[in-house]
């Protein structure tokens, strides 16, 4: 029987790893015949400090995955950090000659061994599309991975088809937009904020949309009952096939080496000690950072709600930037934690029963397993978009803000204290998030959506190989 080697290129974010790490577990727990090898991109700045760590720590334990880490390269001129996404696409495109060199020698050293391996693809994560080319120039299918969801795919979708009829980026004045996918009029507030960004962002977008159609296939860390209307709207003939895998994520994943062994211990004890479902918690992500006067109208919020909460505040945590007496106040009902929490362990915990989150796809996913209700604050990407499908789309989520932006209006205590009340007493809601987390385990069985869209993946992928 011949081996299958598939080439996986990750994007270096956190978010974007865990996810694609895990989706290349499951492909070789799925199919004996499969090989994986990634391919790591170093990048010289601090924007993902955890990343390189993560993957050696994945990998070591999967014989049948393999880590080639790229050599380092020059990074772009500095003055493109205006738009980070932009510097990361412009970063992205200097490791083509790495990639293809890589490529091209794990092919030709495939042919001239006796190992029978076959190199079947490559796996792009949605920001490496640049590479398709590399992959056409081998005779090599390029797959996408798409590590959002399905109705921002509509939306990346959608993006060249306006540029050809518009032109350029979209205005803040915009009309609200009808964009096949998604079900509600979107307004521009929900946007990503790239798209409205004249200093490169709307131009990486771009970069990235239009190669989407040269892929063989679109991978998307969805499942059909969730997203049902986008799936069916992508059947249109022109975007090749859209495999739905998920939910993939990283639950049993080493931990993050931030993360501070004791402080987790403290937190777990604390969250052992309460009533189930009586603790709001509160993370906002690898950048959620909010300014002093944000976070003291968080605190009132919080202490006004009366509810028990958990909040991962990376900000500092001193007597000048909480409200005075504030920490004293809140023992014994709530704790603040001030590095990184153990997202999945905490919102696995029965004492949880709300989760105030900048609405990050992997955070939402992570959520709706554990069947734990979210209350929307947005910061960044596209999760200004998930907020508001969850809210108005879907009804698996309490409205804080649908269009807050980093460093946006302040979200003043009495609408915090408000949604957090909201969160943990709507039960209608909370119904609802747990009936989706069930079926989302379904999905993922034997015979279930997920389940089946995998197979159909590594048939196409593979076929007789």
């Amino acid at each position: 029987m011949k081996k299958a080697e598939l080439i996986v290129i990750p994007a270096p974010g956190i978010g974007h790893l865990v996810s694609t790490l895990e989706f290349a577990k499951r492909l070789i727990d799925r199919d004996d015949r499969l090989f994986i090898t990634i391919l790591s991109m170093k990048f010289d700045f601090s924007l993902y400090p955890f990343s390189d760590a993560y993957t050696k720590s994945l990998t070591a334990t999967q014989p049948r995955i393999q880590l080639i880490h790229l050599p380092q390269v020059n990074p772009p001129p500095s003055e493109l950090l205006k738009s980070r996404l932009n510097y990361i696409s412009v970063y992205i495109e200097n490791n083509i000659p790495n990639v293809k060199d890589t490529v091209t020698n794990i092919v030709s050293s495939n042919s001239n061994s006796d190992s029978s391996r076959v190199v079947v693809g490559l796996i792009l994560d949605f920001v490496c599309t640049s590479m398709i080319d590399v992959g056409r120039e081998l005779n090599l299918p390029s797959y996408l991975f798409f590590t959002s969801n399905a109705g921002f795919l509509a939306f990346m979708l959608y993006l060249p088809i306006r540029h050809n009829q518009i032109g350029n980026e979209f205005s803040e004045s915009d009309p609200e937009l009808l964009i096949p996918g998604i079900l509600n009029p979107l307004p521009t507030g929900v946007l990503p904020a790239a798209v409205l960004d004249k200093d490169g962002g709307y131009t990486a977008y771009m970069k990235f949309a239009q190669r989407f159609r040269d892929t063989k296939g679109i991978i998307v860390n969805t499942l059909k009952e969730l997203e049902q209307y986008a799936i069916d709207s992508l059947s249109d003939g022109q975007t090749p096939p859209v495999y739905t895998v998920g939910p993939v994520l990283g639950l049993k994943g080493p931990p993050n080496p931030a993360l501070d062994e004791a402080e987790r211990d403290n937190i777990m004890k604390w969250l052992d000690d309460q009533p189930p479902l009586s603790v709001v918690f509160l993370c906002f992500g690898s950048m959620g950072r909010f300014g002093g006067t944000q976070v003291k109208e968080m605190a009132l919020g919080l202490e006004r709600s009366g509810r028990r909460f958990l909040w991962c505040l990376r900000s500092p945590t001193s007597d000048d930037v909480l409200p005075e007496g504030f920490l004293d106040q809140i023992k014994g009902k709530g704790m603040i934690c001030s590095g990184w929490a153990p997202q999945v362990e905490i919102l696995a915990h029965k004492a949880i029963g709300g989760f105030v989150s900048h609405c990050g796809w992997n955070s939402i996913l992570e959520s709706l397993w554990y069947g734990v209700p979210i209350v929307t604050w947005p910061i960044y990407a596209e999760q200004q978009l998930n907020a508001f499908r969850m809210v108005k789309e879907m009804g698996l989520a309490v409205e804080l803000r649908l269009d807050y932006k980093s460093g946006g209006d302040l979200v003043m205590a009495d609408e915090i204290e408000r949604a957090v009340r909201r969160v943990m007493d709507d039960s209608e809601v909370r119904k609802k998030v747990k009936e989706m987390g069930e079926i989302a385990r379904k999905a993922l069985m034997d015979g279930g959506s997920s389940f089946n869209s995998i197979g159909q993946l590594l048939e196409d992928m593979i076929g007789s190989t």
